[in-house]
């Protein structure tokens, strides 16, 4: 650990990690050494000619304090209008993010736009709305489940985890990958806890998909979860987004080799928690 209690810079430990793996082949082309640069991400974007919601191409910049009612220098719309995606140097949450954009152009594409027509549409208002509730959750906190068993994706968004990581442990290693987009859950495994939820995108895939290597699996499930944010009634409500305690996937930690790892009802909840009413 550094002085100020975030991780020191370990390349190896960051490809070895199995919550990362979603993002491991470009892991691999970072400096082994120290952190890598916003020319050095940036270069990356534009082999892959990721651009923003508006075409932009995407370019990581030196972040600054926007200016208070601003609407042109926010952050949705900047990115939007000049690709220019505001990045710390040296902060885990900003190289997560950057390596969304890279690994999911396609969604984080849509993502952005998204967010920008709702901006437009909502200009003044005090409340962001539940379409912008629904996007930045998947930002942040997204994971997508390809699965080629119907049975097991009913599994998981009836909240039986159990039966799914556990009873069905080899089925679902056989037939779902599950690949982290959100930001937030990547900066949170680093050290990672029991109660992490994510919010999952259930994709239903052909059983031969899943044999495809990492980077033409994320390229096509990129496709499928900017085509869904793009369809009619995505983002009515944050309910379209299933719970998924990341922990219990099989592989992504030793301790849930032993099943009463699910036995834990705070953690593997039977159904929905309460929620507050969502803005129109």
């Amino acid at each position: 650990m550094t002085d100020g209690g975030a991780p020191a810079w370990d390349r190896a430990a960051l490809i070895g990690s199995p919550l990362l793996a979603t993002v491991r082949p470009l892991l691999e082309r970072l400096p082994p050494d120290r952190f890598p640069t916003l020319d050095e991400l940036s270069l990356l974007a534009r082999e892959r000619d990721v651009r923003s919601g508006g075409g932009a191409p995407v370019v990581f910049v030196p972040a600054t304090a926007e200016r208070a009612g601003a609407f042109e220098a926010q952050y949705e719309i900047r990115i939007y209008r000049e690709g220019a995606v505001p990045t710390r140097a040296g902060s885990w949450h900003d190289l997560f993010n950057a390596l969304a954009w890279i690994t999911f152009p396609h969604t984080k594409g849509a993502i952005n736009r998204l967010h920008h027509d709702q901006m437009q549409l909502r200009r003044g208002e005090p409340q962001r709305g539940t379409a912008r509730d629904v996007l930045t959750l998947f930002d942040e906190g997204g994971v997508i489940a390809a699965c080629a068993d119907a049975s097991l994706s009913s599994l998981l968004v009836a909240f039986r985890w159990k039966e799914l990581f556990w009873t069905r442990r080899a089925d679902v290693v056989a037939s779902m990958r599950f690949k982290v987009v959100g930001h937030a859950i990547h900066e949170i495994a680093l050290a990672p806890y029991k109660g992490v939820t994510a919010k999952t995108l259930v994709v239903a895939v052909p059983p031969a998909t899943l044999a495809l290597a990492d980077d033409a699996l994320n390229a096509l499930l990129d496709e499928r979860a900017a085509a869904h944010f793009t369809a009619p009634g995505a983002l009515a409500s944050t309910r379209s987004l299933h719970p998924l305690p990341i922990l219990g996937i099989p592989g992504w930690t030793a301790e849930n080799e032993d099943g009463a790892f699910y036995d834990d009802a705070y953690v593997f909840r039977s159904g929905w928690k309460a929620e507050k009413k969502e803005a129109p």
